[in-house]
């Protein structure tokens, strides 16, 4: 009689946890990843996803049900996927309105700046090369990709609907990023052009706005999604593990010269259009500091001092287990 509220209250625990990094997953700049490492259980989930292996085919091969059950750790995963899907879908509303709207969008483009800029400081810390040769090496990959991203998001955006394929693409590099401390799969989305278009979608679902157009799109997203975690994120890991800090540059790189994307000042270059996924807009430097500009700054500053607190807070965990489950 006392396992039955036992595990309930384990449970809700874990669909708790999973609202909270559905919610950060949203936000570009916050990774769940980091959400996980805070509240303990990112050794866990990583443990859990990379169990879809082998052994678990043979398990279900077999019919050893419960085997595979446990060998997943499916309750967990269960109950926190559906704390991240309740995440996701009652904070997506949100965000995509505070950009949407005139008044709002340039002060929220201000704490996306300053989150992914204190994210890209963050994953510094895990650039540590043994030799002055390697140093170099991961110099020089940081560079180029961040003139890569630099070039890739200063391309006007198209009035025209990604494909599917697209979305199927977008899909299979957000969760990867979303699994790694540091780095926001909300913020790959965003620099893919996609995170509005994304959002739009999600944004309906809880006035019951579903179309067919939507959930084929979603459906699709989250293919992409269940692929990326149990194939490229394995790949990712195991770059980790061999080459971390040249992985890492690539992705430092690539976020900071990603930050052209979400600069708080830009100049709408459609105004006549009213969707926000078909409009395009032009970066500019503001010639006077007036009240727009520094609450822009101090925005910027807060979002920034809110990822280094948490970054703080997950320090320990990050220290003793992050990395080292990938080798296992």
């Amino acid at each position: 009689m006392n396992k039955r509220p036992h595990h309930l209250v384990v449970d809700l625990t874990h669909l708790g946890r999973g609202v909270l990094m559905g919610a950060t997953d949203i936000i570009p700049g916050v990774s769940g990843g980091t959400i996980a490492l805070i509240v303990g259980i990112y050794v866990r989930l990583v443990t859990a996803v990379s169990h879809f292996d082998f052994t678990f085919i043979d398990h279900l091969g077999c019919r050893r049900w419960k085997a595979a059950i446990e060998h997943i750790d499916l309750r967990f995963l269960m109950a926190l996927g559906l704390g991240i899907l309740i995440g996701i879908v009652t904070f997506a509303s949100l965000i995509n309105h505070l950009l949407t709207t005139t008044t709002t969008r340039s002060f929220t483009l201000a704490a996306f700046f300053g989150a992914i800029a204190a994210s890209c400081w963050l994953v510094t810390k895990w650039i540590q090369p043994k030799s002055t040769a390697k140093n170099v090496t991961c110099w020089m990959f940081a560079v180029v990709a961040a003139v890569l991203a630099f070039l890739l998001t200063s391309i006007p955006t198209t009035s025209v609907d990604p494909s599917l394929g697209y979305i199927f693409f977008c899909g299979l590099l957000a969760i990867c990023a979303m699994i790694l401390p540091g780095i926001s799969g909300a913020f790959i989305l965003l620099v893919l052009g996609v995170y509005v278009y994304l959002t739009d979608y999600i944004k309906g679902l809880p006035r019951g706005e579903i179309s067919s157009d939507a959930i084929v799109t979603v459906a699709v997203f989250g293919a992409g999604c269940a692929i990326g975690l149990l194939s490229f994120s394995k790949i990712l890991r195991w770059m980790l593990v061999h080459y971390q800090s040249e992985t890492m540059s690539v992705m430092c790189g690539f976020m900071i010269g990603a930050l052209n994307k979400i600069w708080p000042f830009q100049t709408d270059l459609t105004p006549s259009i009213i969707e926000l996924k078909h409009k395009q807009y032009e970066n500019f430097l503001p010639r006077a500091i007036d009240g727009q500009v520094i609450s822009c700054i101090a925005i910027a500053l807060m979002a920034m001092g809110i990822v280094l607190t948490l970054d703080r807070m997950s320090r320990g965990w990050k220290k003793s287990d992050s990395y080292q489950t990938a080798k296992s």
